[in-house]
């Protein structure tokens, strides 16, 4: 299973499978303790992220983030030469704490373990902002820096500029897909016995 693992839940711009992982891999974390960051920070954010969106759109928004945050990972791993295999959601997640954080600037968060200390969600995604920026910038490795940036400003275009351009003119595109489906399903496309 690790071969398998590796080649398809890590992304990698020089591996052989550069599509699948590009999803996969916001399935798939380092540690349990990676994997419990990142679903403690998407729960905390969930039910404001389907307020926002509702349910369907934040799964079509989500997964379109874990391959858009993977994408920019890849072109600055081009760019710089560095090679290494990244994993974990928090890309998707920065897309989720962007949206939210743009859309509601002034509500007040904290951090877990230091909950006495409140700052407002606008200025959390400027700081997250600036600490992925100087990541990126001084090539520091802790983080995939580049993927948490991707996904951040897919998170901030799509509230600001993406569901008006993107979500509500879905329909054509539903109806020519069901359509599609109506007319293949009429031509055999079904069971056969």
């Amino acid at each position: 299973m690790r071969r398998v693992m590796f080649t398809y839940f890590t992304s990698d711009p020089s591996s052989k499978a550069l599509c699948s992982p590009m999803l996969l891999s916001t399935f798939s974390h380092f540690s349990l303790f990676h994997m419990a960051a990142n679903m403690y920070v998407l729960w905390s954010f969930s039910s404001s992220i389907v307020s926002l969106l509702g349910c369907e759109q934040f799964i079509a928004v989500y997964l379109s983030a874990g391959v858009i945050s993977t994408f920019v990972s890849y072109v600055a791993k081009m760019a710089t030469g560095k090679f290494e295999p990244s994993l974990g959601a928090s890309g998707a997640i920065m897309t989720v704490l962007a949206a939210v954080c743009t859309k509601m600037p002034e509500a007040k968060l904290a951090i877990i373990f230091l909950p006495m200390f409140t700052f407002t969600a606008g200025n959390a995604l400027k700081a997250i902002i600036a600490f992925d920026t100087a990541g990126l910038a001084l090539g520091w490795r802790l983080f995939d820096h580049a993927a948490h940036l991707g996904g951040a400003l897919f998170g901030m275009w799509y509230v600001t500029y993406g569901h008006e351009l993107i979500w509500k003119n879905r329909e054509p595109l539903v109806k020519a897909w069901h359509e599609m489906r109506t007319k293949n399903a009429g031509k055999g496309g079904g069971k056969s016995d």
